[in-house]
């Protein structure tokens, strides 16, 4: 803007030659982009785990994730929050590891197509040390594919398209298959050169230097950033407030980068649980109309959204259709039962959401007649339904069950997450009876009121006494209990299968049985014998009497490989008790093996400091709590670095746990995302003094 006021000023004045002139600079001007020079106002960070350099940018119409992969098997990846778009090249193995180094920091890039038509993304310079790069595969499309193509290395043909080569630079683009605009990807040879069928080799001096630009055509998101997104109560904590901002949109807050930009329920309605202490109410109340609005008609908590070309994809091969319009997932259970908790804590216990509570629930859904308290009511009525069976008889058969021909249906949704179980214990035990609870409380408030019919009312007026039996009946269903030398025996064993010490686990054992919940009940209602991190939900959303909130803590804090917990954090997952093949699938390379999740830890910080404010505790009860509260933040302190990750792993190392990136073994079974909304809630949460 400063280059055009200074021409207007110089054409009212200056000869026709100086006007002339004046023209050709700004035709220069344009032509060389300047809208690309990196700016002042542009939000950037980076993050680097084990073998990833991640590099965010959020600039004008560009959000970006660049992740630069080294090793011997380098990759370059851009994912876009826009339509959860990305490009990406995987570069064949070569001879010797070497490292992505960024020369030149992102920039934000638009450009046309070749229809005239709008792509926005980055353009950044890079370099690597190797003899010769060789694209092996190009994927252009929605993240999904990308993210499918990097863990499985398939890709849909209709998606494949071949590069063009001219003057140096490698360059893969196309329109969508729907024909709406597409996506780009060039690798310009700065140093080094190209070969007809794509090869790179290095220039004389042994790297190999490209300038890289990506870009997308699917439309811009509308960021919350500054007093819109939080309230000025955060912790100074710079890397999970970059992490926040990042994922956080009018229209949605997303999941995590690179590999989940764009709607998660569970992910959703945790992240706004755990931040609302320091979030602005329209950020709460635009995470919450986030999930009001893609409820399924019966009421149901859409986990994922298919977007863009996903969508068109997802509907080619269902109907032959080309349409993007999205479609959402349902096949999960947990978040059903979420929804009902959060948004009772929003409208009824935060002063300032009890004011607003009636204007906001009588808001339109987006581009709807539906109002959001009608939205609500209908997630309230799936929530009485589905739990009335156990409510009359209480027995495992009519416990909530994981979706037909599904192996999850809860936050554990890798296949073997709960260990082939078919009734997951944090959905039946806490969950269905804090959904209750939060309902009868809404019911009771009157915020429903003008959203209620007649048979509404009747429906929800169950909620209260359903909610008590689930209390008392679930729970007990999950019940698994070793005597000490069955204990023994099994921490001695599984410690020497996976290389650990078991002399702390051994150590913190009487001779007195061992009781736990069991991850999932097996389709015959038998426990399957995985102790768990998912008591953390309990002290988050319910108030177990003091003696179950004593056992609950104790059988999370003992020491691993007994319990859950060790040195570099608490790990979510232990099969000590389990079959050795089940053993073989909870392991510290798999994704809810024994690894550490940094909301997990976060939630159960936060769930001890709400136990803590009780005043009904024994003292002994609130000094064990203090003590496990004390031995978490040591953990969390020591992961310090990883917080703001999804997950991280482990390695045993001269008698210690040290944290190690997940992701950055090749055993690892996928990667972790370098940036996770709900890891980035320990801006709300304060560690003891």
């Amino acid at each position: 803007m400063h280059h055009v006021k200074a021409l207007r000023t110089g054409r009212r004045s200056g000869s026709l030659l100086e006007f002339a002139a004046v023209w050709v600079v700004l035709l220069l001007l344009l032509a060389t982009g300047c809208a690309s020079t990196p700016s002042d106002t542009a939000f950037r960070f980076e993050v680097r785990e084990g073998l990833n350099q991640n590099y965010f940018l959020r600039e004008d119409k560009t959000a970006a994730h660049l992740l630069l992969r080294s090793g011997r098997n380098p990759r370059i990846v851009a994912a876009f929050p826009a339509g959860n778009s990305g490009t990406g090249v995987w570069f064949g193995p070569i001879a010797a590891a070497a490292d992505w180094v960024l020369d030149s920091p992102l920039k934000a890039k638009s450009s046309n197509d070749s229809q005239g038509r709008p792509r926005h993304g980055i353009e950044f310079d890079t370099s690597i040390s190797a003899p010769t790069l060789i694209p092996k595969q190009a994927v252009l499309s929605n993240v999904r594919v990308l993210r499918d193509y990097d863990q499985y290395a398939m890709v849909p043909t209709e998606l494949v398209v071949a590069p063009t080569i001219a003057d140096n630079t490698v360059t893969w683009a196309r329109d969508r298959l729907d024909g709406a605009p597409g996506y780009q990807l060039g690798l310009e040879v700065l140093d080094g050169s190209v070969a007809p069928n794509g090869t790179i080799t290095a220039g004389p001096d042994g790297r190999i230097a490209l300038r890289v630009t990506a870009t997308t055509g699917d439309t811009p998101l509308t960021p919350l950033s500054g007093s819109e997104l939080l309230n000025g109560r955060e912790r100074p904590l710079d890397g999970a407030k970059n992490t926040l901002t990042f994922l956080s949109y009018r229209e949605k807050f997303l999941a995590g980068s690179w590999r989940f930009n764009t709607y998660f329920g569970r992910d959703t309605l945790i992240s706004m649980m755990l931040l609302k202490p320091v979030l602005a109410h329209e950020a709460i109340e635009a995470g919450i109309r986030s999930v009001l609005t893609r409820l399924s008609p019966e009421g149901q908590v859409a986990h994922e959204e298919s977007l863009s070309e996903y969508a068109v994809l997802t509907n080619k091969r269902k109907s032959g259709t080309l349409s993007g319009a999205p479609i959402f997932d349902y096949n999960m259970v947990d978040e059903n039962y979420l929804l009902a908790p959060v948004a009772a804590a929003h409208l009824l216990d935060d002063p300032a959401g009890a004011e607003r509570a009636s204007a906001y629930l009588r808001a339109p859904l987006d581009n709807s007649a539906v109002l959001l308290g009608q939205a609500l009511v209908r997630n309230l009525r799936l929530v009485t339904s589905t739990t009335a069976a156990f409510a009359d008889e209480p027995r495992y058969g009519n416990l909530i069950a994981l979706q037909p021909g599904r192996d999850s249906g809860e936050w554990r949704d890798s296949g073997i997450g709960l260990g082939g179980g078919r009734y997951p214990y944090d959905v039946n035990a806490i969950l269905a009876p804090a959904a209750l609870e939060a309902t009868a409380r809404l019911l009771d408030h009157g915020v429903l009121d003008p959203f209620l019919t007649a048979d509404d009312r009747l429906e929800l007026s169950f909620a209260a006494a359903a909610a008590k039996t689930w209390r008392a009946e679930a729970p007990r269903l999950f019940t698994v209990t070793r005597d000490a030398e069955q204990a023994r025996a099994a921490v001695a064993s599984y410690a020497g299968k996976i290389g650990v010490t078991a002399q702390e686990a051994l150590a913190s054992l009487d001779n007195n049985p061992i009781t736990f919940p069991a991850i999932a009940l097996d389709a015959n209602g038998a426990p399957i014998p995985i102790t768990h991190s998912d008591d953390t939900f309990d002290l988050l959303f319910g108030a177990p009497p003091p003696d179950v909130l004593d056992k609950q803590v104790r059988a999370m804090f003992r020491p691993f490989p007994l319990g859950l917990i060790t040195e570099a954090g608490l790990v979510v997952a232990n099969p000590v008790f389990a079959d050795p093949a089940l053993q073989s699938q909870f392991t510290n390379h798999d994704y809810h093996g024994t690894v550490v999740w940094s909301w997990v830890q976060a939630a159960l910080a936060s769930g001890l400091n709400r136990q803590l404010d009780r005043t009904d505790l024994p003292q002994p009860v609130r000094d064990r709590l203090v003590n496990a509260q004390r031995t978490l933040w040591d953990a969390i302190k020591a992961a310090e670095s990883m917080a703001n990750s999804e997950l991280w792993s482990w390695r045993f190392d001269n008698g210690r746990y040290r944290v190690a990136p997940f992701g950055a073994s090749e055993a690892d079974v996928t990667e972790s995302n370098a940036a996770q909304l709900w890891s980035s809630v320990y801006l709300a949460i304060t560690p003891p003094s």
